[in-house]
């Protein structure tokens, strides 16, 4: 379906004369991505270095606070607002404040704003799975006299993994795109955002639609390599396998 697809694209903007700013055509993409294979990988592990720093804080932080307000709901019931508005502020009016804080070719710029977009998927997401355990489970690990520390580490935690990273899948594609748009704002020449609005200024089009493809497959490879963590995880999991 994907080569179908693509045979689509280039036979349709061949035979309506589709003008290369609207739609490029799949060839003259791959002509340039071939060209500037070099700088467009490095670009692209550049970006995928800010977006990870983003996942991993964004990810860690959602986790933590999860693990704080499941076990004080009251808590919870008071930082969930906070959380919700945070993550409501457009990237485009939060990318000029975190290059403000941190400066505008600082990659710290671009992973803070990556870790705000990830955050609340994750903190949702954990806190859903580390609630939703079954009564009885609970009052059968109290009736042992286990410490609420015994319960988050032998059942509410494991039985939260999927939820977790459900939320940390969702995290990836996030991370990506907050780390790319950060870069509209000012950045790095090496980073792909950098690039795609250069080449789309110069009306450079394939150039700008290959860098956009590297960001897609880096996106891929991201969620791909995260899945690939959560089957290995969940391998010993009852629920995972019903």
């Amino acid at each position: 379906m994907f080569a179908i697809g693509i045979g689509l694209w280039q036979g349709l903007t061949a035979a309506f004369h589709v003008q290369t700013f609207l739609l490029p055509r799949p060839s003259d993409i791959a002509q340039s991505f071939w060209d500037n294979k070099g700088s467009l990988w490095h670009a692209g592990l550049y970006t995928l270095k800010e977006a990870l720093g983003g996942f991993a804080i964004g990810g860690s932080l959602g986790i933590l606070v999860a693990l704080l307000l499941a076990r004080f709901r009251m808590v919870g019931a008071a930082l969930m607002p906070f959380a919700i508005a945070a993550n409501a502020i457009p990237i485009i009016a939060f990318a000029p404040i975190m290059n403000a804080w941190f400066g505008v070719f600082n990659p710290h710029s671009k992973m803070a704003i990556a870790a705000v977009l990830c955050f609340l998927p994750v903190l949702v997401t954990s806190l859903r799975g580390l609630t939703s355990v079954r009564p009885e489970a609970i009052e059968l690990m109290r009736s042992y006299a286990a410490s609420e520390v015994e319960i988050f580490r032998r059942v509410r935690i494991p039985a939260a993994l999927p939820f977790i990273f459900t939320g940390l899948k969702v995290a990836t594609v996030l991370a990506m795109i907050g780390a790319i748009v950060g870069d509209y704002f000012g950045g790095s020449l090496l980073a792909l955002g950098v690039q795609i609005e250069n080449s789309i200024a110069v009306f450079d089009f394939p150039l700008g639609w290959a860098a956009i493809v590297v960001a897609s497959g880096f996106g891929i490879a991201f969620y791909l390599a995260v899945s690939l963590a959560e089957r290995l995880a969940l391998r010993g999991v009852p629920s995972t396998r019903e």
